[in-house]
């Protein structure tokens, strides 16, 4: 729940910049947004606030601007429709609501509580403690899936 919360803050800060200043708020909101867990080693205001940082599970660094995107996009890609007025905001609202249910179905349902952008940029959120860099995977989520037969 401490996840979500840090989001959630990260979200506030989205609305609130978005909701005053569109559409440059949420083209400002969206790029904070991509690069938002490459900031301040790791991590997010959110998560700097709740006291999480955000680690690369190849190498253990923390998570840069690259992953920080990738990790975001279930997020990044219904806001963008947004920039549009009227028929980009249903679109918004129509990709919303499945990505973030499937956010929240791979936060609660896998073992490793890691949720559907954590899965696609090799991520993991970390309590901001040195010694929790034992999370690290020794290889990539889709080396161990084997390649589909023709």
């Amino acid at each position: 729940m401490a996840r979500l919360l840090a989001k959630g803050i990260d979200l506030f800060i989205v609305f609130l910049v978005s909701f005053f200043s569109y559409p440059l708020g949420l083209a400002l909101a969206i790029g904070y947004l991509a690069i938002s867990d490459s900031l301040f080693d790791g991590q997010s205001l959110g998560k700097r606030v709740i006291g999480f940082k955000v680690v690369s599970l190849e190498d253990g660094k923390p998570c840069g601007m690259r992953q920080s995107l990738v990790r975001n996009l279930p997020i990044l890609l219904p806001m963008a429709f947004a920039l549009v007025p009227f028929w980009g905001w249903i679109l918004c609202v129509m990709l919303s609501v499945p990505l973030i249910f499937l956010e929240l179905y791979f936060l609660f349902k896998l073992d490793s509580a890691h949720r559907l952008g954590d899965v696609m940029a090799d991520t993991t959120v970390i309590g901001n403690d040195a010694q929790r860099l034992d999370l690290r995977r020794s290889q990539s989520w889709f080396a161990d899936q084997k390649p589909m037969a023709p």
